[in-house]
């Protein structure tokens, strides 16, 4: 998960994002999302630190016939393996630590290839932007242990995409984040900020990427405290030395184990299968909002698969205000492109006319019709949020039935909901503490008060607590959810995907979350199985106010 703890904004650091044919990838900090961040109160010190400057780069997006043109190959590789290990940079290592990971991936070879084709349609283009930033290729295999290369991941600590941003970093990394869209999902837009943030984080620590690698995973203000103790204390200052979360101890082995594995998988026993040395898709620009719908049929492939490709729409279409682009596979952008020139702007989504009732609002308004206030107000020329019963609105809508937006974040609430958990009125979490907790943290997370939380578990408010210590707490489900969930029925569902890590079990796993092994199972097939493999993702569904954020 990308974690920080001071944000030092990048020196210079203007991306400019150049298609081959001189088309702009539209960026995600444009006029109107960076008036809508300026109005939130800053939650972070923001610093430039002129002794780790971030150059500015050139990212390319890219057309099949341009790459196949001999003048603009970059590479030589037929592979896209071969080009991933020539570009290998960072210092092999051995240590127990990354051995006990390779020994989990022999045991399992089939593991890496599966995740590996999961992230097919986004590996090329990952890997061509680390090339352009000179950072190490070893990362391209970083999104395969933050998400196992699912660009809807989704953790408990609120951290969302397949580079798994949090979002005050989002936010930092200029990743526009509404109710139409989520930058930390988008494939360019992500990427783009994960090499701008490791190659920030590179520079900050003068080039140890392994301290780089361990800040990306539990913030920089972490590492760097840990760096200073053990200088204070006269002990070593490389990262195996340091004490750090258990997660982030674990969290760099895991890489160079898979680095190791990539860079000689027959000595390992481990089979990738080939992936052509091509771009998979092409950023096609659009000029407007577009049902998604639409666009697949336009594009002639299914919803799914567009979906998959530009998963940072939240909604049934893309956000009214950009950006204004769709990534589409690269042998059907000709197709898209042609069929898109035949439709006006008008027609690329559906329109509803409503008459205004006494009572209504623009927000319920919005609502009953699956759009945003702001959309209604800019089509209707509305400068204000009065309206008058009797007048009529014209209403973006869908064009498809809702069920056909199956990777919208409406049906996948719809989903959570389908499937909820039953959760009385009152009831009882056993929660285990983590590093940096206190009474007062875990109290403030769950909307207990600190005296009956150290009443409940037999200690003094003032008590110190140790990692790992499971408390008791007793919730009211009346509690106000936390962000990006909604209350159901007196409960606050959201729906997890969690990434098994090693020594996890399914009865571990219920237990961090209030859930019962049998709810896991039916949710997840995979479940069913005898046993978890590190790097599975499930899917939970669980009440917010029984997990820590």
């Amino acid at each position: 998960m990308v974690s920080i703890n001071k944000l030092y904004p990048l020196a210079a650091a203007g991306m400019l994002i150049v298609a081959c044919q001189a088309q702009n990838r539209t960026s995600p900090t444009n006029t109107e999302s960076q008036a809508e961040q300026t109005t939130a109160a800053p939650v972070v010190e923001r610093k430039v630190s002129k002794a780790n400057p971030i150059k500015d780069r050139k990212v390319k997006v890219c057309t099949i016939e341009q790459y196949g043109d001999p003048g603009f190959e970059l590479t030589d590789h037929v592979d896209l393996w071969d080009r991933l290990r020539a570009g290998f940079a960072i210092p092999d290592q051995n240590h127990k630590r990354i051995n006990r990971y390779i020994d989990w991936y022999k045991k399992h070879p089939g593991y890496l290839d599966r995740v590996a084709k999961r992230g097919q349609p986004y590996l090329h283009h990952i890997i061509e932007q680390l090339e352009a930033a000179e950072l190490p290729l070893e990362l391209a295999l970083l999104p395969i242990v933050e998400s196992a290369f699912d660009p809807f991941a989704y953790s408990h600590g609120r951290a969302s995409g397949m580079w798994q941003f949090v979002p005050g970093t989002a936010k930092a990394y200029g990743l526009k984040q509404n109710w139409w869209y989520d930058g930390r999902r988008d494939v360019v837009a992500s990427t783009n900020a994960a090499v701008e943030y490791l190659s920030y984080l590179r520079d900050y620590f003068e080039g140890d990427w392994l301290a780089a690698l361990a800040a990306y995973n539990s913030g920089q203000g972490t590492v760097g405290r840990a760096i200073r103790k053990n200088r204070k204390a006269g002990k070593a200052d490389d990262y195996w030395s340091l004490k750090l979360p258990d997660e982030t101890a674990a969290y760099v082995p895991q890489l160079l184990a898979l680095a190791k594995l990539v860079a000689n998988p027959e000595h390992y026993g481990v089979e990738l299968s080939a992936i052509d040395n091509k771009p998979w898709f092409q950023a096609v620009p659009i000029g407007s909002q577009i049902d998604l719908s639409q666009a697949a049929e336009l594009a002639d492939i299914s919803i799914d698969e567009l979906y998959k490709l530009n998963p940072g729409f939240n909604r049934w279409a893309t956000d009214p205000t950009g950006p204004h682009e769709l990534l589409i596979p690269v042998d059907k952008s000709v197709t898209f492109t042609t069929n898109l020139s035949q439709l006006s702007k008008e027609k690329r989504v559906g329109w509803q006319r409503y008459i205004i009732k006494n009572g209504d609002a623009l927000s319920t308004i919005a609502a009953k019709f699956n759009t945003d206030v702001s959309t209604i107000k800019t089509v209707n020329g509305l400068s204000g949020n009065n309206i008058r019963a009797g007048k009529a609105l014209m209403i973006p809508a869908a064009m498809a039935d809702d069920s056909k937006y199956s990777y919208s974040a409406d049906q996948r609430l719809a989903k959570v909901q389908a499937r909820k958990p039953n959760i009385n009125n009152r009831y009882k979490i056993q929660y285990q503490t983590q590093a940096g907790d206190s009474l007062w943290v875990i109290a403030k997370k769950h909307g207990v008060s600190v005296r009956n939380l150290a009443k409940w578990n037999s200690m003094a408010p003032n008590d110190p607590l140790k990692v790992n210590k499971t408390l008791v707490i007793w919730a009211d489900n009346g509690k106000d959810s936390a962000d990006n969930s909604v209350a159901t029925n007196n409960q606050t569902l959201r729906k997890i995907y969690y990434k098994v890590r090693s020594g996890d079990s399914l009865d571990r796993i219920a237990r961090k979350f209030n859930i019962s092994v049998k709810q896991i199972r039916n949710w997840n097939t995979k479940a069913r199985k005898k046993y978890l493999q590190p790097g599975d993702s499930l899917t939970l569904f669980v009440d917010v106010r029984n997990i820590s954020h």
